[in-house]
């Protein structure tokens, strides 16, 4: 399927839309500082599958030697204490690296519950609106409405703060 095929399936306005975001989302990663963009880096190469076989590799070549499994090579660490402090300090870095990428992402995803918040609150304004002004259409029009309770509820404001309020006492 061809670039412009998959557009037309979403339509113009959420391919539009998709487009936006990524271009938020690449400008926000290149405003992100160097810190912040060297972590993500180093977590994502890092999480790896690669970074796994590497590991392992280098690993088994380090305890064949020092085992004394390889002749041509004359062991350096025979008790390991040389490996166990090597992981040791890479073990701090990489969580570091990896609470970093976290902090990173939990502070993106915080910004976008705000989002969502934000657009769901504008759209339940909005919402309550329309069936204000069709219930008004409908009188004006003499087109009788059958009770139905979705309706009412439909038009009620709901603050967000009862909202918030109700959800804490549970």
């Amino acid at each position: 399927m061809t670039e412009e095929a998959r557009r037309e399936d979403l339509g113009p306005v959420l391919d539009q839309n998709i487009r936006r975001l990524e271009q938020h989302r690449q400008a926000e990663e290149t405003k992100a500082p160097l810190e912040e963009r060297l972590a993500a880096r180093i977590t994502a190469a890092t999480g790896s599958m690669g970074f796994v076989y590497a590991h392992l590799a280098v690993v088994a070549c380090w305890v064949a030697v020092n085992l004394g499994l390889v002749p041509a090579v004359r062991p350096f660490d025979p008790t390991f204490v040389i490996l166990a402090t090597a992981a040791s300090v890479e073990a701090i870095f990489l969580s570091t690296f990896v609470l970093i990428s976290q902090n990173r992402d939990a502070a993106i995803a915080e910004r976008r519950a705000q989002l969502d918040l934000h657009v769901n609150l504008l759209s339940e304004r909005e919402i309550t609106t329309l069936v204000k002004m069709v219930k008004e259409i409908a009188a004006k029009l003499d087109i009788p409405l059958e009770k139905e309770p979705e309706v009412d509820d439909a038009q009620r404001k709901i603050t967000p703060e009862k909202v918030l309020d109700r959800l804490g006492e549970r």
